[in-house]
């Protein structure tokens, strides 16, 4: 009798173990994703978002992006949600200067290039119903064509441009290429710095204030602070069509938005040769480093 006992002790934990439910695993997480697209045939818009052209005495190129990135992004409701009202689903790191201004914090900015994600977030804290996407960009990276006259020589060459177009960016350096320029200090939208395959040494300079443009078509309901970068475009459906985005948080696959931004004719600068070619020896002022446009794509 004693050892029935035992023996049924010493199995009735295995037979428990073997009954015993398992909880079922909960469904994973779906995501809201942002991705870059550099378009250089988008439509090239103005600040009010209306078409535009190259400005009188001016010439522009459209530029072979590589990366960008952003510090502020934002889902606006309907065209008359004023900035910051809408859901605020990013904002980058920033400094307090000695002067009590703020400024992007370069060193913990993340460019990317074309079709990489920039921005992920669950769908379940990103619910409601939005007509527009408000993006604060930040740092661009690009190659351009520029000619040189040497020696009686003419060449046409390719280089390569960082540009901040951010309100404030503190940049401790920043690699252009395969030069890195040293600065260590806040510098105002429009600062660049230019990489020529020619020169051991880095050029920078500063668009004049206000220069940048900052597509926003909704301008007339809810305006931008100058100096900002907060492009604003509608959202589209994969046809093209204005399709306000839904989220409920209970989807079963992640949104993608294909954040298309317009680079057509997106470098321009005073020509004042002039030659339709950015001759920077000669002296010719970058004027404009802004996008041109913002078209959010849900894939």
């Amino acid at each position: 009798m004693f050892r029935l006992i035992f023996i049924l002790s010493c199995l009735l934990p295995s037979l428990w173990a073997c009954t015993k439910s398992t909880p079922l695993e909960a469904p994973p997480t779906k995501n809201l994703i942002l991705k870059f697209k550099f378009n250089p045939t988008q439509e090239r818009l103005g600040s009010t978002g209306q078409p535009t052209p190259v400005g009188a005495g001016n010439a522009a190129q459209s530029p072979l992006f590589n990366k960008m990135s952003a510090h502020y992004i934002e889902l606006a409701q309907t065209a008359n949600t004023m900035l910051g009202a809408g859901k605020v689903v990013y904002f980058a790191p920033e400094r307090t200067m000695p002067s009590g201004d703020k400024a992007i914090e370069f060193a913990q900015n993340t460019p990317v290039g074309e079709g990489k994600t920039f921005f992920s977030m669950p769908l379940k804290e990103a619910v409601g119903k939005f007509e527009y996407l408000r993006i604060s960009l930040a740092y661009q990276n690009y190659d351009v064509q520029f000619r040189v006259t040497a020696g009686g020589n003419t060449t046409d060459q390719t280089g390569t441009v960082a540009s901040f177009i951010g309100y404030r960016t503190y940049i401790p350096s920043v690699k252009v290429k395969n030069q890195t320029l040293a600065v260590n200090e806040a510098k105002l939208q429009g600062f660049w710095a230019f990489e020529s395959p020619l020169s051991p040494t880095i050029n920078f300079g500063q668009a004049p204030p206000g220069a940048t443009t900052v597509p926003n078509p909704i301008v007339a309901t809810s305006p931008v602070p100058a100096g900002s970068c907060v492009v604003t475009g509608a959202f589209l459906n994969k046809t093209g069509v204005i399709a306000p985005l839904q989220i409920t948080g209970n989807e079963t696959e992640d949104i993608i938005i294909e954040v298309s931004l317009s680079t057509n004719n997106s470098f321009e600068w005073q020509d004042t040769t002039p030659n339709g070619k950015w001759e920077p020896l000669l002296g010719e002022q970058v004027v404009d480093m802004g996008i041109r446009g913002l078209k959010p794509f849900v894939k």
